[in-house]
């Protein structure tokens, strides 16, 4: 038996510059962290003598005598380009919801790429696994996903992750001293909206206008390093990353109308009234979980004003996917 554990991530800035359709032209940039909440798969080959070859326990269970037969795409599209022929068992579980904005769904497929690799006795490299996670997603399932967020959850830590017009990326952890890192973190509220969405829908509206918002795209790249020179400098304010999160949130919303609904809207403006300095949506938009920057001061003011939604209280994690069995 294998289990692995792939923890989700949050994205700062340059969301949508990681789309093979904008840096392939233009090159991309993000900044993003993996924390301390996780999807955990665990495999392990099946007895012949069951009545079904195969049983994959998610959100449903499915007893199949064909991978085919799945209606689980990232199993499916894994199991498929794998050529994989053993009866399996596989079995998911999750710390936070499906489809919320925090990689759910990419830690998922890295998590089963890992554990069904080392089925076969074989050890990938963080690079292979997440390069194997985005071509499972963009080429087999044919998802419209961009690829920051299988290296998010494959390397681990708080990193700048920058895309080339070549298709090859690099990953750059940033150097923030421990006690600017941890106050950072402790000005970092998230909360659940209640409602999920289903990512490519709204990733496929962005794609559409991307000719229309090469201006924001860019904008977006560059406070990717703006946001990091001000990360590293201990002598800066660090409320400007509340700030910073506000502009990068209204450059989101104008890549398509489906980023933001009247819930979210209001929502965000509850938490700004109530002292919030700037937040996002997280993920493609539409729902799931909304982050905001607010000073020590005003958190209990924003909690109360937000009463009504989960809070999740996390920290940022420094481990990517590994083997926790097997």
């Amino acid at each position: 038996m294998i289990i692995t554990k792939t923890p989700y991530r949050v994205s700062f800035f340059g969301g949508g510059t990681d789309f093979p359709l904008w840096f392939r032209e233009h090159g991309g940039r993000v900044i993003s962290t993996s924390i301390n909440k996780y999807c955990y798969i665990t495999c392990r080959r099946k007895p012949a003598f069951f009545p079904h070859k195969h049983r994959f326990v998610y959100s449903e269970i499915e007893d199949v005598n064909d991978i085919s037969a799945t209606r689980h795409p990232a199993i499916k599209g894994v199991l498929e380009w794998m050529q994989w022929t053993d009866g399996l068992e596989i079995h998911h579980d999750g710390d936070l919801p499906a489809r919320s904005g925090l990689g759910s769904s990419s830690a998922f497929t890295v998590g089963l790429l890992q554990a069904m690799h080392r089925l076969q006795n074989t050890t990938l490299t963080a690079e292979e696994l997440a390069k194997q996670a985005i071509h499972v997603e963009q080429k087999v399932i044919n998802e419209v996903v961009g690829s920051q967020d299988q290296i998010a959850v494959a390397y681990g830590g708080f990193n700048r992750i920058d895309f080339n017009r070549d298709e090859t990326f690099s990953v750059t952890p940033i150097s923030i001293d421990a006690s600017r890192l941890a106050d950072l973190q402790n000005h970092l509220l998230l909360f659940f909206t209640g409602f999920s969405r289903f990512a490519s829908e709204i990733e496929s509206s962005k794609l559409v206008n991307f000719s229309k918002q090469s201006d924001s795209l860019q904008r977006m790249m560059d406070m990717v390093i703006e946001a990091e020179d001000l990360l590293k400098d201990n002598n800066r304010d660090l409320q400007q990353f509340g700030w910073m999160l506000q502009e990068a949130w209204e450059y989101k919303k104008s890549l398509s109308s489906n980023v933001s609904t009247s819930a979210i809207d209001e929502i965000y403006n509850r938490a700004i009234a109530a002292g919030a300095l700037g937040g996002k949506i997280l993920g493609a938009g539409g729902g799931g979980f909304i982050l905001f920057f607010v000073p020590l001061e005003k958190q209990s003011a924003v909690r109360n004003s937000l009463a009504e939604l989960i809070e999740v209280p996390f920290s940022f994690e420094q481990e990517g996917c590994s083997v926790v069995l097997g």
